[in-house]
């Protein structure tokens, strides 16, 4: 779509368009139109001292972070603006407070006679704990890799295309079962 700027006058068709007759402002021309402005009064622009300052480099959010900051010219090494929290606690309190001691997380209670299912990868066999011993796990210590295609064992380093074949994959390691999934 074409249009004259000075009348605002639209076509879609450039031969239609330059038959559009003249507006009140004479003929229709591409140069546009020179507006006047008023003089707008200046306003007084605040200088900044030319020195950085090291009570505003504190105030400044990107000084504080460690970035940049174009207004303060260099880095701010970061250093922790929050003291350490300390928990107000009164002397009477204190006295009389026992210190708490961190104790190792409770141990799982297992029936030496219990079936239980090995978590090692590549092992998965139901063992009982009276029976396990140093060589009783056969597993892949490494992680499983699946890429491009192939399946294999990190900790082997033995690659196949196949999933069934990867399945087949004898383990490389022997050790104790292990029948917690969190390790």
């Amino acid at each position: 779509m074409k249009e004259w700027s000075c009348c605002k006058k639209r076509s879609h068709d450039f031969s239609l368009f330059l038959e559009i007759p003249g507006c009140k402002e004479g003929k229709h021309t591409t140069e546009k139109p020179v507006l006047t402005k008023p003089a707008a009064t200046p306003k007084p622009i605040p200088k900044v001292a030319p020195g950085p300052d090291a009570s505003s480099k504190e105030a400044c959010s990107r000084c504080r972070q460690g970035f940049f900051c174009s207004d303060h010219g260099s880095q701010v090494k970061v250093t922790n603006s929050y003291p350490p929290s300390t928990a107000l606690v009164s002397p009477a309190d204190s006295n009389t407070e026992e210190k708490k001691v961190v104790s190792a997380p409770a141990k799982k209670i297992v029936d030496i006679n219990e079936p239980q299912t090995c978590r090692n990868k590549g092992c998965g066999k139901t063992f009982k704990e009276k029976d396990n011993h140093e060589t009783a796990c056969d597993y892949h210590p490494g992680p499983a890799v699946f890429h491009d295609r192939m399946r294999g064992w990190k900790c082997c380093d033995i690659h196949v295309k196949e999933f069934d074949e990867f399945m087949t994959i004898p383990p490389c390691s022997k050790g104790w079962h292990n029948a917690d999934s969190v390790s």
